[in-house]
């Protein structure tokens, strides 16, 4: 994952926990707002559908 060091990293140099703890903070956000517009993009493909489907019945 881009920005965070893997075990082997944390192994041979350490880990500050602070900016560790900012870093994965970071992440969370980053994963908030993405799961965010894809709950979004699947409700208006949801509206999409129904719509659809009501104009064929």
């Amino acid at each position: 994952m881009p920005g965070i060091p893997s075990a082997a990293e944390v192994k041979a140099n350490g880990l500050d926990l602070g900016e560790m703890n900012a870093k994965l903070l970071q992440k969370i956000e980053e994963l908030t707002l993405h799961l965010i517009r894809l709950e979004k993009e699947n409700a208006k493909q949801r509206e999409d559908i129904n719509e659809l489907k009501s104009k064929r019945d």
